[in-house]
C-alpha cells in the first residue's frame, strides 16, 4: 500500500497553493474594480457581472474569469494536499473544480447584454454560469461539513459552514428572483453577493491552511 507523503510536505505544499489562492483573490477584486470603473460603466446594482466582458475594455473581466478559475483550482489544490483522508470532501472538490473550470470557460463565451438578441456564445455563458455557481456553492458545503475531522481546521470548520450556507442562500434568492421586479434591479448586487461569499469561503479556509505550514495536519 503506498504510504502518504510527510507532513511536512504536505503543508509546504498546501501552503503554497493556499498563498497563490489568496492572491489570486486580490487580483481578482482588483481586476474587477478595474473593469467596473472603465466605460461603458455599467450599473454593478442591477447589471451582472459578466456585463464587464462586453465592451471596449472587456478583456479586463475575461482575464479575471481565468484568475477567478485559476485561484479556484489553487485553492482545490491546497485542500486536496493539507487534509487527511478523514476530512476530505472528494465530491465537494470535484465541484468546487467544476465551478473553477467554468470560470475559465465564461472568458472565451461572453454573454448577451439585456435587450439583445440571444447568441449561441451568449447562452452558453448563461448555462456555464448556472452550472458553476451550483457546484461552486455545493462544493463549498460539501467540503464545510469534513472540514472539522481535521484538527488543524477545526477553528474555522463551523465559521466556513456558516459561510457556505450563506452562499447556498444567496444562490437560492438569486435564482429565484432572477425573472421579477426585484432581480431587474438588484440582479448585480445579488451576484456579487453571491460571488463575494464564494470567495470569502475560500479566502477564510485558505488562510487557515498556509498557517499550518510547520504543524502535522491530522
Amino acid at each position: 500500500m503506498n504510504q502518504p507523503p510527510r507532513a511536512g510536505m504536505y503543508s509546504l505544499r498546501a501552503e503554497l497553493f493556499a498563498r497563490l489562492s489568496l492572491a489570486g483573490i486580490a487580483l481578482y477584486v482588483v481586476l474587477d474594480i478595474i473593469a467596473q470603473v472603465l466605460p461603458p460603466h455599467y450599473n454593478p446594482i442591477s447589471q451582472a457581472e459578466s456585463d464587464l466582458a462586453v465592451g471596449p475594455f472587456g478583456v479586463v473581466m475575461a482575464v479575471n474569469f481565468v484568475v477567478r478559475g485559476l485561484l479556484s483550482v489553487a485553492a482545490v489544490t491546497a485542500l486536496q494536499s493539507s487534509l487527511p483522508d478523514k476530512a476530505r470532501s472528494r465530491a465537494g472538490e470535484f465541484l468546487l473544480s467544476i465551478w473553477a473550470i467554468g470560470a475559465i470557460i465564461l472568458a472565451f463565451y461572453p454573454t448577451d447584454l439585456q435587450g439583445q438578441h440571444a447568441t449561441v456564445h451568449g447562452l452558453i455563458h448563461l448555462a456555464v454560469a448556472l452550472v458553476a455557481f451550483v457546484t461552486g456553492a455545493i462544493g463549498e458545503l460539501l467540503l464545510s461539513l469534513r472540514l472539522r475531522a481535521s484538527s488543524h481546521m477545526q477553528p474555522i470548520a463551523s465559521f466556513s459552514l456558516g459561510i457556505a450556507i450563506i452562499a447556498i442562500i444567496m444562490l437560492l434568492i438569486l435564482l429565484v428572483t432572477e425573472q421579477s421586479v426585484i432581480g431587474q434591479h438588484y440582479f448585480g448586487l445579488l451576484e456579487r453577493l453571491f460571488l463575494g461569499t464564494v470567495l470569502l469561503w475560500i479566502a477564510v479556509v485558505m488562510a487557515r491552511l498556509q498557517t499550518g505550514q510547520k504543524e502535522k495536519l491530522l
